[in-house]
């Protein structure tokens, strides 16, 4: 990286700040979210649903058998792509006893 140009540089620049904002993105989308539901009155975890997804198999009920590192690539696109045809064996959720939610802890006790 002796001779690098200033176009280079803008490039390594703007990459970086585009990392950065796809890395961020999740908390600041929760940010706006929380701050427009306090602002309307709303509970600001679950936006007056009175329930949260699992974290564990967000909301659906189910995980993938062989638990969380086993990851096989063609598997995962079969399941996104909605296949039915997919090998991959789904197993009741310990977490959420198979339910896909909890209730919320802080509007639900009202």
């Amino acid at each position: 990286m002796d001779n690098i140009t200033s176009s280079e540089a803008a490039g390594f620049a703007v990459g970086a700040m585009l990392l950065c904002a796809t890395v961020s993105a999740t908390k600041i989308d929760a940010f706006f979210s929380s701050s427009q539901r306090s602002s309307l009155g709303m509970c600001k975890r679950c936006g007056n649903l009175r329930r949260l997804a699992c974290s564990r198999c967000r909301g659906t009920g189910s995980v993938k058998e062989g638990g969380i590192l086993s990851i096989k690539l063609l598997d995962d696109l079969y399941d996104t792509f909605g296949d039915n045809e997919s090998k991959v064996k789904r197993i009741a959720c310990v977490k959420c006893q198979a339910k896909g939610y909890f209730s919320c802890p802080e509007c639900s006790e009202l």
